[in-house]
């Protein structure tokens, strides 16, 4: 995030990512014009949640760490602007898969 004292905390099983943006330019130098885009479905975890509770009452932590990089659902997830970046918040279960790079 560009602004170190506004701060987004996510509540229970909720992740804040920061979307990875779709190349401009592909490898043979076609320009993707910004209509032919898809949603990205990847991203940056920026923040997690503490992790919601079981019937007990006691946290069940998630899976996801602030750094990963996901894959998650394509149409998913609430879209919010925090100053002038673009975030999606999403719950762990729309999650697919941490991508190791």
């Amino acid at each position: 995030m560009a602004d170190s004292s506004f701060k987004l905390e996510p509540l229970g099983d909720r992740i804040v990512i920061q979307p990875l943006q779709q190349e401009q330019v592909l490898a043979s130098g076609i320009v993707i014009p910004e209509t032919a885009k898809e949603k990205p479905q990847q991203g940056e975890v920026i923040a997690v949640g503490p992790g919601k509770r079981d019937e007990s009452g006691d946290r069940i932590p998630l899976d996801i760490v602030v750094g990963d990089r996901i894959l998650y659902k394509k149409y998913t997830g609430q879209e919010v602007k925090v100053e002038r970046d673009d975030l999606i918040v999403l719950e762990e279960r729309e999650v697919l898969a941490k991508v190791i790079v």
